[in-house]
Formats: structure tokens, sequence, C-alpha cells
């Protein structure tokens, strides 16, 4: 959820316009995503005894998907009675912990990708560089910049009053706070994490392609998949960014009839992007296959065990050195599951 943005609980135009959809919308998200997202962190908090680097990527997106869903009663709330009731810090609260979350989000997924693209690049280094360690490290680094990025969300936010309404919404000093802020939040949550992305996966490709890999058919599905959904249910709302950052920069009232098409929109897209909270866990069931019918409730289990650098390293360790240097160089997530975020063995 972007800090700058209008609320979901932002009122309609005098044309009027039904908020049943925001509100199905934000239903269903809360509905799926609660109890998806709660069942993949008890899976890997509970059921995984040896957690992979690849599990604790996942963990944190759970965590960073369930952190957003929580606020969605407060929304809901608001859209259902037509009014804001929690308070200027109640505003604040809920847009800055979307906003962090989003921002987590967006740098797991960018994580991931450079972790693949490392591990098929430079398999020796990914060996070295990714461990449970290191891990931790990047992980608290990204939650650490996470909420420096969503930090302008507590200057900018507060709850208006608009005849008997109260509207949590931004307010800004100038068109040109608007407009930085907005192009600032597209270009960091989203252009910038999304061009590394697409740069790795082009370099996996073109990687792939020249030493003939024979690709299992979960190899990277499940980072691919989450990238997808990401960028599908948050792609229309940096759209309405850009084009309401040009309108303020241009100088044009945000209150005409454009203007308020867009916060129209925006109420829309807004509750959309609760969906992308919600969907992962659904993407963990396609990505595991035939692992949901035979491992029942620990399938995300199966899905993710032996897929870390860690347990290659386990396995090293027990070979040859001889053997170790004759073999062709391993990718460091491979399991009986096939791994998810690294490349297969070439043919």
């Amino acid at each position: 959820m972007a800090p700058n943005t209008t609320s979901p609980a932002a009122p309609s135009s005098p044309g009027g316009m039904s908020l049943s959809l925001p509100i199905a919308l934000l239903s269903v998200a809360l509905a799926v995503g609660l109890p998806g997202n709660s069942f993949v962190v008890w899976s890997i908090l509970k059921r995984m005894q040896k957690r992979s680097v690849t599990a604790l990527l996942v963990l944190n997106l759970a965590l960073a998907d369930l952190a957003v869903l929580l606020t969605a009663p407060f929304f809901l709330h608001a859209l259902s009675q037509g009014t804001w009731s929690f308070r200027v810090t109640g505003c604040r609260l809920c847009h800055f912990i979307c906003g962090v979350s989003m921002y987590a989000s967006v740098l797991l997924i960018t994580i991931m990708s450079l972790d693949r693209s490392l591990a098929v690049a430079r398999p020796f280094v990914s060996q070295k560089v990714r461990t449970k360690t290191i891990a931790r490290w990047v992980l608290l680094s990204i939650w650490v910049v996470s909420f420096l990025l969503a930090a302008p969300v507590l200057a900018y936010r507060t709850v208006k009053r608009y005849n008997r309404t109260l509207v949590c919404r931004s307010d800004y000093p100038s068109d040109g706070h608007s407009a930085f802020h907005l192009l600032f939040e597209t270009t960091t949550g989203f252009l910038l994490p999304f061009l590394a992305v697409v740069a790795s996966y082009s370099d996996i490709g073109r990687r792939l392609q020249a030493r003939r890999f024979r690709r299992s058919r979960r190899t990277g599905r499940l980072v691919v998949l989450i990238i997808l959904a990401f960028a599908a249910f948050w792609l229309p709302y940096h759209l309405v960014n850009l084009v309401e950052a040009g309108r303020a920069l241009a100088g044009w009232d945000k209150n005409d009839s454009v203007g308020r098409r867009l916060q129209l929109a925006r109420n829309v897209l807004i509750a959309l992007a609760f969906l992308s909270s919600s969907v992962n866990p659904v993407l963990y069931a396609c990505a595991g296959g035939g692992l949901l019918r035979s491992a029942g409730a620990g399938f995300v289990v199966k899905l993710l065990e032996a897929t870390g650098s860690e347990g290659y390293s386990s396995s090293r360790r027990r070979g040859t050195l001889g053997q170790t240097q004759k073999a062709t160089p391993a990718s460091p997530e491979e399991g009986p599951s096939d791994n998810l975020m690294t490349s297969s063995t070439p043919s």
C-alpha cells in the first residue's frame, strides 16, 4: 500500500460510485490471505526443523503480507461507515504499515531474483555467500530500508473533514511535494526493483540457453509466479501514480473531472493491491503440484525443505575432496522437491 495515496475510505464523487467493488476485494483478500499466510508462517516456524535460506525469504514475505492484511478491517470499517473513525494516529499507522509491507515485499522479490541469478552465473560464489547468517543480515537490512522509505507517510497523512465526513488522506503543502512523493514511491517501490528483476531473469535465460540446461518443471516456478503476481496487482496503481504526478507538475486541478476519476480508480486499485498480499499462499499450492495431495498440510514444508545452500554444503562435506573437484558445480538449492530459486543441473 502506498503511503501517499488517497485512502480506500475516501468518499465517492458527487456523481457517486459504488464502493461494493473495493469492499468485495478487501473482503476476499482478508478471507483468503489471513489464514493462508498464517498457515505458511506456522508451517515454516513449527514444522521446519532446518530452515533453508529460501524458507527464510518466504517466511518474511508471508509476515509482510500478514502485516498489511491486518489493516484491512480498519479500511473495511471506513468504507462501510463512510467515515474514518480511528483518528490521525490510526490513519498514519495503518498507511505506514501498508507502506512498509509494500517496500519489504518488492525488496524480498528482488533479492529472490538476484539470488537465483547469482546461483546460475556464479554457483561457487553463491555457495559461499548464501548462508543463514548473511541471509539474516540481508533481511534485517530490507526491513530497516522499508521502514525508512515508508516514513514520509508520518508527515503527509492526516484526517480531513468534508462536511460531516472524516477522510484519511494525504495533505501536501504544494503540488511539488505531491509530484515528488508520487514519483519517489513509484521509482523506489516498483520501477528500480523490477528493472533489477528483469535484468536478473534476462541474464538467467541467456546463460541457461547458452549452457543448454535441462530445466525441471518446478525450477524457479514459485519465484516467477510471485514476481508476475506482484507486478500484475501493483502496475495499475503505479501507472495512476505517474499520471497524478504529471498532472501535479503541470499544475492541473486535482479536483476536476479527471482528478476525481483518478481518485475513484485509486480506491479500487488500492483494494486490488491488497490481493497481492493474499495470493502468495495460492501460488505456493500451484508450485507444489502433487505435493498438496501427497503431503497434505505439510506441503509447504515439503516444497521448501532441502533447498538451502547449507543443505548442499553438508552433503558436500560428506563427499571426498576428489569427487568435489571433479563434480559439475551444482545449484545451491537442489533437493527432492526440485529447486525453487536456482536452475537445475546441466544435462
